[in-house]
């Protein structure tokens, strides 16, 4: 499953237009910004209609979400926003360079770096046991995360794995053979076939995640290493009874039920407010549901969702929420002189329908205990 952007820059547009309209029309009956009807795509000084996407699979169509993910990261990334040099090996051969909205470049680099915080938390706090630490991604797609680790720190003690559509691991697979750049940080990789690939620090599995709560072992996994989870837009495409078995295998089957593990999770948020609806209907024109936003719909529910699953310690932040407490002034500033974001409103829209929550069980967390949260941790 693709680690997405979920939302275009057509969708974000037609998103905008259609939550002011919802909130009113102004005093001569147009919703600010020119009023125009969903459907009508707006780029950067200039419109077009909409195209109506041909049928696709559901898979098929959440796989192409990634090829919008890399876009939208390289975007930020040659704006300043990020600094990842692996990210323009993974955007789509021939894909011309797409400059975002600032709201769009400003959202990317919030979950990134809030994400990336939390990561570190992670790799960073004393643990017991005597195991390299270990990660487990999900739907990973083009994410950069191990190479950046890597190359940040080329002796971190760190087993990570990713698991993907086979497709979508085939052709990460293939841009990592390409690029020494890329090759050079996984110590003696194998690949006995070409969606997959082994090695002592990355491991990179092709497996739809409906398969996953029936798979009994991954290659060169630990069930015992301290285990971080991640979730980038993920979980929430899959019905959420499967996401349930899915989290409890891992937790209780892959790894071990006294196995130090955590879950971070990036998922859309709040469906029934009237960006919300628009937001799950322009998915649905593109052939995608989220059922996961149906069940988990707001942050309170999110937390309860973790504290189900098994989580001794959980958080939720919105995105909005992110940008204002994790990010400090200094950083604030320098990302705020990058480009000019005249559409606040809109940014507290768009943060605030999305959110960043956090699960931990076991020790080796403590670094994340402390963390700011909108919601209290439901006992």
């Amino acid at each position: 499953m693709a680690n997405p952007g979920s939302i275009t820059p057509t969708d974000l547009t037609e998103l905008l237009r259609s939550a002011r309209a919802a909130r009113g029309a102004s005093s001569r009956g147009r919703p600010r910004g020119g009023g125009a009807p969903p459907g009508a795509a707006a780029g950067r000084g200039s419109s077009s209609t909409a195209p109506v996407p041909s049928p696709q699979s559901p898979d098929i169509a959440i796989q192409r979400t990634d090829d919008d993910a890399s876009i939208s990261r390289l975007s930020a990334v040659e704006l300043g926003y990020l600094s990842d040099p692996f990210a323009r090996l993974f955007v789509p051969q021939g894909a011309p360079p797409q400059r975002r909205f600032p709201i769009i470049n400003r959202g990317t680099f919030v979950r990134t770096d809030c994400i990336d915080k939390l990561v570190n938390l992670f790799l960073t706090s004393p643990s017991n046991s005597s195991e390299p630490k270990q990660i487990l991604s999900l739907g990973a797609g083009t994410d950069t995360r191990y190479f950046r680790l890597r190359n940040a720190n080329p002796s971190l003690p760190l087993l990570y794995h990713e698991i993907d559509f086979p497709p979508i691991t085939a052709s990460k697979i293939a841009t990592i053979t390409r690029h020494p750049t890329l090759s050079s940080l996984i110590p003696t990789p194998s690949i006995p076939t070409p969606s997959a690939l082994q090695s002592s620090t990355l491991n990179i599995h092709p497996l739809v995640l409906s398969s996953l709560p029936s798979t009994q072992s991954l290659p060169n996994f630990s069930s015992t290493a301290p285990t971080l989870i991640l979730s980038e837009c993920c979980l929430c495409y899959l019905p959420p009874t499967l996401t349930i078995s899915l989290t409890t295998h891992i937790l209780n089957s892959l790894l071990q039920s006294t196995t130090p593990a955590g879950l971070i999770l990036y998922e859309p948020t709040l469906p029934h407010t009237a960006f919300g609806r628009v937001m799950a209907e322009n998915l649905s024109r593109r052939g995608v549901s989220m059922p996961g936003l149906e069940k988990w719909d707001s942050p309170a529910a999110q937390a309860r969702r973790l504290k189900d699953a098994g989580f001794n310690d959980v958080g939720v932040v919105s995105v909005r929420e992110a940008w204002e407490e994790w990010v400090d002034e200094g950083e604030k500033e320098r990302v705020g002189g990058l480009e000019m974001l005249d559409e606040v409103e809109e940014w507290d829209l768009l943060g605030g329908h999305y959110i960043i929550g956090w699960g931990s069980r076991g020790d080796g967390w403590d670094g994340m205990k402390g963390l700011q949260s909108s919601e209290p941790d439901p006992r």
